[in-house]
């Protein structure tokens, strides 16, 4: 019998198996894929976040938060005008390849028990609840779900009327400059930001495209959606080949569900243009196995760390989500429309950087 059970080995997984190891739980971590992998991702870890990180990380991976490369501003391409807006204090850049394997061994050096390739089929009971995976079964106090947005165990009963897909690869760029870059075109964006650059003028950057699959299903018809992002492109070199993922939904955040707690894009899937999906998983994470302490603890009951993981998720996450829905809105006003509201934002970078802090 284990105090918990945690599915899924991304950064919610693995800060929830961190922090409930390391505060005395006995913790099973189960995770269908197999590290290191690419994941289409923006690979962009907000401020908000990185002082979080690096407590979780186990002291032989420190330097990648050490090591990686910081973004100290943010530029959106969109109508033929670039918006500008400081990033402060700045984020940093880290690739979900070197990310999630080293917080996937920061669990296992934390005291976590970490199984690869083993796919959950079935949760059932109460308390304890039954997990079924391909490879046994396993009885815990409580679970988390952090399986991501679309596993098998979140699937929505309704279909989206518009399909969103997630494209990403990484490129070799000469010099690429030290921002986010969000170039938005009809019906998708794509962003891109350096992951690692040698100091010598040859660099890393990760290109990661959300789009509607009617209007394009590869990067290179997604760079040809942007005239100024298809000149830029021009000069990449791949280095990785292209992964995706599909359908992007966006749904009311649930983090609870059948007496299991929900973190990450398990619990809700955040607008990837805002540039917060890791930390909120990061945070999310944390938070659920804090919340369940005490439970492990006998101190509350498993009613009450639920209540307690859906009110704190409530007040801190739920208006970053309601936040980034205006902004989206707003992004999809008719061109006309947008025109007065892009002139405000362009000459008043201040107001940019506001808009910036309500997604975080």
């Amino acid at each position: 019998m284990y105090d918990l059970i945690i599915i899924g080995g991304g950064p919610a997984g693995t800060a929830a198996a961190i922090t409930a190891s390391r505060g005395g739980a006995h913790v099973l971590l189960l995770e269908r894929g197999r590290f290191p992998r690419h994941k289409v991702c923006g690979e962009f870890v907000s401020a908000e976040s990185l002082e979080l990180l690096g407590a979780l990380l186990a002291s032989p991976h420190v330097s990648l938060l050490r090591d990686a490369v910081r973004i100290p501003r943010s530029r959106v391409f969109l109508d033929g005008r670039v918006l500008q807006a400081r990033i402060r204090p700045p984020s940093a850049s880290i690739a979900r390849l070197d990310l999630d394997a080293a917080l996937w061994q920061s669990a296992t050096s934390a005291g976590a028990e970490t199984r690869q390739q083993q796919a959950v089929q079935s949760i059932s009971g109460a308390g304890p609840f039954r997990v079924v995976t391909s490879d046994g079964e396993f009885e815990a106090r409580a679970v988390i779900n952090a399986s991501g947005r679309w596993s098998n165990l979140n699937r929505a009963s309704e279909a989206a009327a518009v399909k969103w897909l997630g494209v990403k690869a990484h490129f070799a760029e000469a010099s690429p400059p030290d921002s986010v870059d969000l170039y938005f075109f009809d019906g998708g964006y794509c962003g891109v930001q350096p992951v690692d650059c040698s100091g010598n003028g040859s660099g890393r950057v990760n290109a990661a495209a959300m789009v509607r699959a009617d209007v394009a299903s590869t990067l290179a018809e997604v760079f040809s959606k942007h005239p100024a992002l298809l000149v830029r492109s021009r000069h990449w070199q791949p280095l990785s080949d292209p992964v995706t993922t599909s359908p992007l939904m966006f749904r009311v955040p649930q983090p609870v569900r059948d007496g299991i707690l929900l973190a990450g894009d398990a619990a809700g899937f955040v607008d990837p243009f805002v540039g917060d999906g890791i930390s909120l998983a990061l945070r999310s994470g944390a938070l659920a196995a804090e919340c369940l302490l005490g439970f492990f603890r006998k101190n509350v009951s498993l009613a009450d760390a639920e209540a307690n993981y859906q009110a704190a998720y409530q007040r801190r996450f739920v208006p970053i989500f309601g936040a980034s829905s205006k902004i989206r809105r707003m992004l999809r006003l008719p061109r006309a429309l947008r025109k007065p509201l892009l002139f405000i934002l362009e000459s008043t970078p201040a107001f940019t950087e506001y808009l910036v802090t309500r997604t975080r």
